[in-house]
């Protein structure tokens, strides 16, 4: 008669391993998630408060979402450096402010919508004159906003 071996009987007793689980991609990114959505909700308030005080008049030059997004560009390149040189922001700070408001503030969707729309009205100066307007516009303040905003920072610190 045989004796089993006494750790062949704990392995037949105990229950098989579990598989290991692959995390999720949205693990912990349920407040990520969130405050990108509150501060988009806030940012497309605003753009949209904007439109509704100062309306482009149809086939005429869309100055104010040309504003936002110069203004939303210039608030970026200003929060850049003050969240990545300066300041130790909280994780979800960046989210939902550089993301989730001035995501929705700035506006790529209207942006090429009203370049359409000035195409179909018989205004494509006009459309070529907002498209690279808005691009060079765009680039420059973001540039400027950050340039200035270090400068500042160097001149507060002497």
């Amino acid at each position: 008669m045989t004796v089993p071996h006494p750790k062949s009987a704990d392995r037949a007793a105990s229950p098989a391993p579990e598989p290991a689980r692959t995390p999720s991609p949205w693990q912990g990114q349920g407040a990520v998630v969130a405050v990108v959505a509150l501060g988009g909700a806030i940012g497309a308030t605003a753009r949209y408060a904007a439109s509704l005080l100062w309306p482009a008049r149809t086939g005429g030059f869309p100055w104010t979402t040309f504003g936002i997004n110069i203004i939303g560009c210039a608030v970026i390149g200003v929060f850049m450096v003050v969240i990545t040189e300066v300041w130790a922001a909280h994780r979800l700070v960046r989210p939902f402010f550089g993301t989730g408001v001035l995501g929705g503030f700035t506006t790529f969707s209207t942006y090429s919508v009203e370049i359409q729309r000035l195409v179909d009205a018989g205004e494509p100066r006009t459309a070529l004159a907002y498209l690279f307007g808005t691009l060079t516009g765009a680039l420059t303040v973001v540039w400027l906003a950050m340039k200035s905003t270090r400068g500042l920072l160097a001149w507060r610190q002497r």
